[in-house]
């Protein structure tokens, strides 16, 4: 049997730990770039990261122009406008500095352009730092779309620390979800619904999973030891994505409840937050250990309860329903097991979400 042609773009550089924001010279000088950059950013994280990153760049002999985007959720407007920018200015790369709003920006604009991208997360809420996909609003489609890899990462563990714990949280239930994920994507493929199945990405992306499970404890505020852990998984689960060139190891059902859910309920839970509720009820589904994935999720502060994220009950039952109506194309175990209300009602009830 032959096999298709599969590329894959992983990052070159990843570095991750306390003060490692200070190799961003460095890092741009072994990349080769040392004509122009430009820096894609927020106002609060000009002020965090930027402005520390444009002044080492500058200090380096690189001309560094910043475009700061002011959208608190990224659309194809804002999007447009980072394009604009980078016609303008014709950097060399384009770093995306802040959480994933700026991230996202920064990466689908620099794609768009043809221009290589280096992610500066400023927070670990979830997969984005190191995944070739944006989740981008106004694209038609409530779900992440293709864009580019980063080149480099650089997760500077004392900036991450200083973000509301809240987002560190939210990145455990971003992880935690490739449990249930990746038992879609081979569910999908035993099917015969999908061609393709890349067992070492799922394996890289459910081993991300077991690493959070299996250090919850290191995972609190103020630890260090725990935000390392976490922007390991993090950006391991972004590279099986890079591997796997889809998105598949690393959303399935329980993303589908999230994107269900932000149309419903909108601007309620971080990404995370929801794909870690989600997750705790489709594991149910898929006969797994629920209360494990459950009592993880308390132990790093995560949400486990609809009210935990401001959500009524109803929400998370309608969430439940219309998940598999958001990508009819991707089977997952909704298509397995359909829920009615009323069987997505005991579902959510039987596992705690709501009630």
């Amino acid at each position: 049997m032959s096999l298709n042609l599969h590329r894959m773009y992983l990052p070159r550089e990843v570095i991750v730990g306390k003060g490692s924001l200070n190799l961003v010279g460095e890092v741009c000088s072994s990349l080769g770039f040392t004509g122009k950059a430009l820096i894609i950013t927020g106002t609060k994280t000009l002020r965090i990261a930027g402005q520390k990153v444009m002044d080492i760049l500058q200090n380096e002999g690189l001309r560094v122009h910043c475009h700061i985007v002011s959208s608190k959720s990224p659309t194809m407007k804002d999007v447009k406008e980072a394009e604009e920018k980078i016609r303008r200015y014709e950097p060399q790369v384009v770093f995306g500095v802040g959480g994933g709003t700026k991230i996202d920006i920064a990466k689908l604009s620099s794609a768009n352009q043809s221009v290589p991208f280096i992610s500066i997360p400023t927070t670990a809420s979830h997969d984005s730092m190191a995944s070739p996909f944006a989740s981008i609003k106004g694209t038609g489609r409530p779900y992440s779309i293709k864009a580019q890899s980063p080149i480099a990462v650089i997760a500077d563990t004392s900036i991450i620390m200083d973000a509301p714990y809240r987002f560190t949280a939210s990145g455990c239930g971003d992880v935690i979800s490739k449990i249930t994920s990746t038992r879609d994507w081979k569910l999908a493929y035993e099917r015969k619904k999908e061609k393709y199945y890349g067992q070492y990405a799922s394996s890289l992306a459910s081993m991300s999973a077991r690493h959070i499970i299996d250090n919850a404890v290191l995972i609190k505020p103020g630890s260090e030891e725990g935000v390392r852990v976490l922007l390991e998984a993090l950006v391991s689960c972004g590279v099986a994505m890079c591997i796997a060139g889809t998105s598949r190891p690393c959303s399935g059902s329980e993303h589908l409840f999230s994107h269900a859910l932000d149309l419903i309920a909108p601007n309620h839970g971080l990404h995370g937050e929801q794909c870690g509720l989600g997750t705790i009820m489709m594991a149910s589904l898929h006969g797994l250990d629920w209360e494990r994935i459950r009592d993880t999720l308390r132990r790093v502060g995560a949400p486990t309860h609809a009210s935990d994220i401001g959500v009524d009950d109803d929400c998370i039952v309608e969430a439940l329903v219309k998940a598999r109506e958001i990508r009819p194309e991707r089977y997952t175990i909704l298509n397995e097991k359909p829920l009615t209300w009323d069987s997505a009602k005991r579902l959510a009830e039987d596992t705690d979400v709501i009630g």
